[in-house]
């Protein structure tokens, strides 16, 4: 899953910027209902991060059942705390 078709997908564009906030709201919903249906771990791991992104992504021991999942997501989320921090400090 790429990000642009999921943003497409989930929001009508890949500028979250045009997005209104009950657009945002009806897609972040959608994506947690496609999330629970989803077996696919790439794909569940593709719409976790993109609800992560969006503050509204469900606990880690709640979206994936392997450790290693878990595992993957935390560094996800180390990676994007990095990547905002240095951003902060430029």
């Amino acid at each position: 899953m790429q990000f642009d078709d999921l943003m497409r997908r989930y929001f009508g564009t890949d500028d979250l910027g045009e997005v209104t906030p009950a657009a945002l709201e009806a897609g972040i919903e959608r994506a947690r209902v496609d999330l629970g249906l989803e077996k696919d771990r790439g794909r569940r791991f593709a719409l976790w991060s993109l609800l992560f992104m969006l503050g509204a992504a469900p606990d880690l021991d709640v979206a994936f059942k392997s450790e290693e999942d878990r595992e993957a997501a935390r560094n996800f989320m180390d990676l994007l705390a990095a990547s905002e921090a240095a951003e902060e400090g430029d």
